[in-house]
């Protein structure tokens, strides 16, 4: 599990799936930063990490500051699936 921060809207949303690193990655957690008074395009922060590492996210088993730390621009980003169908 790993926090991304990516300059730019990519599109994606919470349970989107991204290929980073060589592998799918699932977006646990989305935090959508600069709207108001950040930067000329928004940064948002996630939470990423394969299926494997679902269950200790949801049980909150990790340490959030602990988290490695990776950026990236959002040109960069290949999105495999921009957001669950099961939304609302």
């Amino acid at each position: 599990m790993k926090r991304l921060i990516v300059s730019g809207d990519p599109g994606i949303r919470k349970d989107a799936i991204i290929e980073y690193d060589g592998e799918e990655q699932i977006v646990f957690q989305i935090n959508r930063q600069g709207e108001w008074h950040g930067p000329e395009e928004p940064q948002i922060w996630c939470i990423i990490g394969t299926e494997d590492e679902r269950e200790a996210f949801e049980t909150r088993d990790y340490i959030p500051h602990w988290l490695d730390v990776e950026r990236i621009e959002s040109e960069a980003l290949d999105v495999v699936k921009a957001k669950s169908d099961l939304s609302v």
